[in-house]
């Protein structure tokens, strides 16, 4: 049986040009800075995002530790989002690799709000931290996309109390193609940014984190430290030049799709979803069934042949992607009907 999976876009499979591509890399010595094929990457990504330097990266947890470690000392404060990557599923990395506190927010919708950050913000008393970061998701989590207007402003309360801002991008490119403009228009509100290659764009592995020149060769030798120093990554940059070339030019696809999936899905009158909600690729739903019910769905569907993640008492999650089609998509709704 064919398995479709909606679970997330961390399954994507590379596509067979990326895996050609792969093939026949160019390697050189990456800790050297001469694979020609990794540096081929880090150029274009550091034009896509309009900063001034970029490095390729195992993965987007790394890009953004990378980027605490060099915007923070011992001690400091990081202001934080309470459902961000880096609170929740980061293992701890902050404390452990920067000795550095995070100041968590409990942002509306997970929404970043100006004024909570420069509220938050604690500076040059000796009884607290230093805040020394802001962070944020764009997209976020939950699937919804951060506003340029509300980047612009998180953005201006950062500089006027001198503290960079760092933003997760790990689907940067998703929230670009939601607003419709490059990803750069989004980056200039922010001082680094980590994204991924990976998900939606298919590369099976691999992270870019850009900014400053010189905040990109510090965060090159804490890489080092890390344990990231991958020695001929241009085999895997080479699919990473194909993720951003073309494979950001095919995410409205999975947008589109995941609209179509929340309206077939709200058409289900035991089932709560609001088409409009859905920003990027990810759709999320109640269903009014009972318990013992919706616990089973996730082997039902499997059966079926679609993998979908488990039900854990939350908002149900399904994620299109470039290996579920439109098909798919109105498979997996028939699915979901023969399940209760």
């Amino acid at each position: 049986m064919k398995y479709i999976d909606f679970r997330s876009d961390t399954g994507t499979q590379p596509t067979e040009e990326m895996r050609a591509a792969m093939a026949a890399a160019v390697v050189g010595d990456d800790v050297y800075g001469e694979d020609p094929t990794t540096n081929a990457l880090e150029e274009l990504a550091a034009r896509m995002l309009g900063k001034e330097k970029a490095m390729f990266i195992s993965s987007g947890h790394m890009g953004n530790q990378l980027a605490i470690m060099g915007h923070t000392k011992r001690g400091d404060e990081i202001v934080v989002g309470r459902e961000s990557h880096i609170v929740t599923h980061e293992a701890g990395a902050t404390a452990l690799l920067s000795g550095v506190n995070h100041c968590i927010l409990d942002f509306p919708g997970e929404m970043p709000v100006p004024e909570m950050i420069e509220k938050a913000i604690r500076q040059e008393n000796v009884h607290h931290p230093d805040t020394t970061l802001i962070s944020y998701e764009n997209a976020l989590a939950g699937g919804r996309v951060v506003p340029l207007e509300t980047m612009k402003a998180v953005y201006e309360v950062g500089r006027k109390h001198g503290i960079p801002v760092h933003i997760d991008g790990a689907r940067l490119f998703n929230a670009a193609t939601a607003l419709g403009v490059p990803a750069y228009e989004l980056t200039q509100y922010c001082d680094t940014v980590t994204c991924c290659l990976s998900k939606g764009l298919c590369a099976p592995v691999g992270a870019i984190l850009a900014g400053p020149a010189d905040f990109i060769d510090k965060a090159r030798r804490n890489r080092k430290i890390l344990g990231g120093g991958m020695r001929q990554t241009g085999i895997i940059a080479a699919a990473g030049i194909i993720a951003l070339e073309k494979m950001t030019l095919r995410l409205k696809e999975d947008h589109d799709n995941a609209k179509h999936l929340a309206r077939r899905l709200s058409e289900i009158d035991y089932i709560t979803c609001d088409p409009d909600a859905v920003e990027i690729n990810m759709v999320f739903c109640t269903i009014d069934q009972p318990e013992e019910k919706k616990a089973a769905m996730q082997q039902k569907l499997l059966e079926q042949g679609y993998i979908t993640g488990g039900y854990d008492g939350g908002p149900t999650r399904f994620v299109t992607n470039n290996g579920t089609s439109r098909a798919d998509v109105d498979g997996l709704v028939e699915a979901i009907k023969k399940c209760f």
